[in-house]
């Protein structure tokens, strides 16, 4: 699947008719990570390549809508059993069979978590960023997302960027990160309309119906939380409680008053780096 030295290479990958695209890196065992919801395959490990170094080929992708991938066809949507069906293509063109790591931040955390329950048996650890979905149906207010989807659609990535980092309580200097942070993600799309539509359908779609079906995920996972005042988007109590029904999890989080570790991408990689070594070693011979 990769060249002979595991260089970064561009892929395509068809399903009922969109196209994803995605980039690939490194020899070894496969990862295979998603991204949230309005970013892109750039924002998971922020550029990074603590991963492909470590012995492993790491496998990145645009959800549909999202960055250079295309948006679904006519009476196709962006809800959770679409984006695990764009994940499984992806496995399917990019992993050799096996077993291989799996993960993602937020909404790509959601759809790895969905895709380990369909397929267990192929997950050797899952890596889960940023958890936001919360079955007991105590989530964030989905007029929410509407309201962003509108200022994306109607105003641009501007007036997208000054809305998220006006909900920010911090000091001036953290919300103008927020901000700069918002606006290079939000202009890397293609497509800032299909984004806007994803802003409305992903919140209301379910990866999974009930907390204890993450009982039956026995693999070693590890669980990124961040504290809320810093990314309230993302509540720490979330990730708690999933570490908390998951059989074998590990929850990190950042120190306090320190920027969240999914922010940061050469020290997120590393801590995914040491989990892996740890509990899920590269295979002999990979």
């Amino acid at each position: 699947m990769m060249g002979e030295e595991g260089g970064r290479e561009d892929f395509e990958v068809k399903v009922d008719g969109v196209l994803i695209r995605g980039t690939s890196e490194g020899q070894g065992t496969p990862v295979v990570l998603c991204h949230g919801l309005s970013a892109t395959r750039d924002y998971v490990v922020h550029g990074s390549r603590a991963i492909p170094r470590s012995g492993r080929a790491l496998h990145l992708w645009d959800a549909r809508g999202h960055g250079l991938s295309d948006p679904p066809v006519a009476g196709d949507g962006y809800g959770y059993p679409e984006q695990v069906a764009d994940l499984d293509s992806v496995i399917a063109e990019r992993v050799e069979g096996g077993e291989l790591v799996v993960g993602g931040h937020s909404m790509g955390c959601h759809t790895a978590l969905a895709w380990s329950l369909a397929n267990p048996e192929r997950v050797s650890a899952l890596i889960l960023i940023g958890p936001v979905f919360d079955p007991s149906g105590k989530g964030q207010p989905e007029d929410r997302w509407d309201e962003r989807a509108i200022v994306l659609e109607e105003e641009g990535p501007e007036a997208f960027a000054d809305l998220v980092a006006g909900e920010f309580e911090g000091s001036e200097d953290e919300r103008e990160t927020v901000r700069r942070i918002t606006l290079e993600r939000t202009l890397c799309h293609a497509r800032p309309e299909a984004v806007a539509q994803a802003l409305r359908e992903v919140p209301r779609s379910k990866p999974f119906e009930h907390l204890s079906q993450l009982e039956d995920l026995s693999m070693p996972c590890l669980v990124v939380g961040s504290h809320d005042e810093w990314d309230p988007g993302h509540p720490l109590s979330v990730a708690a409680t999933w570490t908390e029904a998951l059989p074998d999890a590990d929850l990190i989080v950042e120190e306090p008053g320190d920027s969240p570790l999914a922010w940061q991408g050469g020290r997120l990689s590393r801590e995914i780096v040491g989990f892996l070594d740890a509990r899920a070693p590269v295979r002999s011979g990979s």
